[in-house]
Formats: structure tokens, C-alpha cells, sequence
């Protein structure tokens, strides 16, 4: 099987998935050196920067470039191919030897680079998914579609609220309901909140310095809560890029700013920045009124629990974040919650549509 030095693989990858990325791979089986060109047009709802870092990502490897082109396809005009191919040569300016594509036009392209052009299992019988069929519907096609890409479009539900109001219950409760579903949703993540975690373990210090010590003993700094904002988010990304295209979150980065104010008394920039960095689709507020307080060695703070509701409720507001309050025993919670969480995936995913093409 002939070798080649310099081979280029192009192509919009919006969003990629598993049929670019063995087109990807087989070129760089067969090339010292290869350049993926990733073209994107203004219009179109997935960023270029993302486009390139996920290819960066699944293909370490090659050169991932990307260029912007807004110029319409048109395979039988010379004029648009002339167009297409300043933006093609300014963002790879160097000998193109080989072209490899599955797509009709692949043969015109490698000719205009004076390129051998390889043509790689057009028929999309190695994985029958497209690009096009990945827009009509994510779900469906969520088998082909890498760990960055999902962690993109999977739908992140935060349960949030006060102590003792049931967000570790009803998190769980939903994760649960919808591995239930089967299929794809058997791989729904959650994500425990972290903050807890990060409790007991400054508790068993304390222990160990005071066998006596007890939560009453345990305080904490401003400095501390950016470093809980960031693990949460660490954990919130790992679970996303492995689920399924919903991820049940018990408390955010975003809830962590709350939760400093109730033990320092102000806000902290810092985790306001880190929680501005993640979209969530959906925050399920635990209201505190229907959940008696339990205290379980770590919680200490029940007639903060009104005014913990408020400010959640506050922010929420004030940041033009989607919530709903949950109130009503443990099994109204989760049928509430899950009709919200069905009508945020019957929304779907919206790409806005590429430009138009003449093929």
C-alpha cells in the first residue's frame, strides 16, 4: 500500500464523529505528515475553536488547522471552486500529496491540489452516521460521537438547595430513573457533590488532631472554596464525556458560591468566574419546606435553611438561569422533576443548518 508525505483530510466535522475520525486515522496510517483542515461557515452553531480543539483532541497527532468559509458549495461552478480553494490553500499553503475523503467531490478537490486523491469507504458501511444525521438527532447517533463531543451536547440537570432538602436523593433518584430507560440512557452519569466530600474530610483532620473535635470545631477559609468549585467541575466534565445526553449533577460550581456566603458571609470572584465557564440546561431547587432537617454530623445550620432557599433563588433569577422549584413529598419531587427533565430533552438540540450546497 503506497505511502505518501504530506496527506490532507478537510471537511466541516460539525459536529465530528466516528465516521471522520476513521477517515482521520486511515490517512495517518498512510502519510508522514498530516494536516486536518476543519471549515466552518458563520452561520453555523458550533464554533470553529471547538471544532478544531475536539479534532485536536481525538487525533493528537495530525495538524489540526481550521479556516472559516462562508462561501456556498457549488461543485459545478469553477468560479465558487476557485473561492473555495484560496480559503483551502491559505490555511494550508504547502504540497498536498494525497486527499483523502468519502465524499463525490473528493476526486475534483485532490485534482485542483494536484494531489492523489484516497478515497475511504464511501458508502458508510464501516459506521452508518453523517453529520447531517447527527444534527437531526444527537440521540440516535450517540454511539458515534467521541468524548468531547458529548460532554458538548449532553443535558446537564443540577439539583441544588439548602441542607437537609433532599438534592443528594433526588439527584440520584433521577440518574436512576433514566438508566432505567435502557439503550443509550443506560450510561446517565451523576455527579456527588464534591463540597461533601471535601467536609468529611476536614472533619476526619480534625478528628485526628481531637479525637473530640465535632463540626462545631471545623471552619472554613474564602481561599478554600475556588479549589471544591474547580473539582466539582472536574468531576461534573468526566461524567459528562462518558454519559449518556442527560447528566444529574448533586450541587454545581455555581451552588458553590452560595454555599460561601453562608459560611464566610460574602461572595467570591473566583467561583463566580470558575461557575461561568460550564452551561447547565436545568437547576432543580430543593425547597426546604417539606423536608425536615436530619442532622448527620456535618450540618449544623437549620434556621439558615429559609434564607439558603431565597438566595438560590435569587441568583438564579438575577443570572437568568432555567429552574424550578421542587416541593411535595419524595415521590412528587421525582415525578415533577422528571417531566421537566423530559420536556428539556423534547426541546432537542438545535444546529442551525450549513450553508447551502449544489452538488
Amino acid at each position: 500500500m503506497r505511502r505518501f508525505g504530506h496527506g490532507l483530510v478537510l471537511g466541516k466535522f460539525y459536529p465530528p464523529h466516528a465516521g471522520h475520525h476513521h477517515l482521520v486515522r486511515t490517512a495517518q496510517e498512510r502519510c508522514e505528515r498530516l494536516t486536518v483542515l476543519v471549515c466552518a461557515a458563520s452561520v453555523e452553531s458550533v464554533p470553529l475553536a471547538d471544532r478544531v480543539a475536539w479534532m485536536r483532541e481525538a487525533h493528537p497527532e495530525a495538524e489540526v488547522v481550521g479556516a472559516v468559509d462562508d462561501i456556498p458549495v457549488d461543485l459545478h461552478d469553477p468560479a465558487v471552486w476557485e473561492a473555495h480553494m484560496a480559503v483551502f490553500r491559505g490555511a494550508v499553503p504547502g504540497r498536498v500529496d494525497a486527499v483523502f475523503t468519502s465524499e463525490a467531490y473528493g476526486t475534483e478537490l485532490a485534482r485542483r491540489f494536484g494531489a492523489e486523491e484516497v478515497c475511504v469507504d464511501p458508502e458508510r458501511t464501516r459506521f452508518p452516521v453523517s453529520g447531517t444525521a447527527v444534527r437531526a438527532d444527537p440521540v440516535g447517533a450517540w454511539e458515534f460521537l467521541g468524548p468531547a463531543v458529548r460532554a458538548s451536547l449532553a443535558r446537564r440537570v443540577v439539583v441544588l438547595g439548602a441542607e437537609s432538602t433532599g438534592t443528594t436523593t433526588l439527584s440520584r433518584a433521577l440518574a436512576g430513573h433514566y438508566r432505567g430507560r435502557g439503550g443509550v440512557w443506560a450510561a446517565t452519569g451523576w455527579v456527588a457533590e464534591y463540597g461533601r466530600t471535601y467536609s468529611e474530610e476536614k472533619l476526619a483532620a480534625a478528628r485526628a488532631a481531637d479525637p473530640a473535635a465535632t463540626w462545631a470545631d471545623v471552619s472554613f477559609t474564602s481561599e478554600e472554596f475556588p479549589l471544591i468549585a474547580r473539582r466539582q467541575d472536574e468531576e461534573e466534565e468526566r461524567a459528562a464525556r462518558a454519559g449518556s445526553p442527560v447528566l444529574f449533577c448533586d450541587t454545581d460550581s455555581f451552588a458553590t458560591g452560595i454555599w460561601h456566603e453562608r459560611y464566610t458571609g460574602g461572595r467570591n470572584a473566583e467561583v463566580e468566574r470558575i461557575a461561568a465557564r460550564t452551561h447547565r440546561d436545568l437547576y432543580l431547587l430543593t425547597d426546604h419546606a417539606d423536608v425536615p432537617f436530619e442532622d448527620d454530623g456535618l450540618r449544623d445550620g437549620p434556621h439558615l435553611r429559609p434564607w439558603m432557599t431565597e438566595r438560590f433563588r435569587e441568583e438564579l433569577h438575577r443570572t437568568g438561569r432555567r429552574f424550578l422549584v421542587i416541593r411535595g413529598d419524595r415521590g412528587t419531587r421525582l415525578k415533577t422533576a422528571v417531566a421537566a427533565v423530559d420536556e428539556l430533552l423534547d426541546h432537542g438540540w438545535h444546529f442551525t443548518d450549513p450553508l447551502p450546497e449544489n452538488r
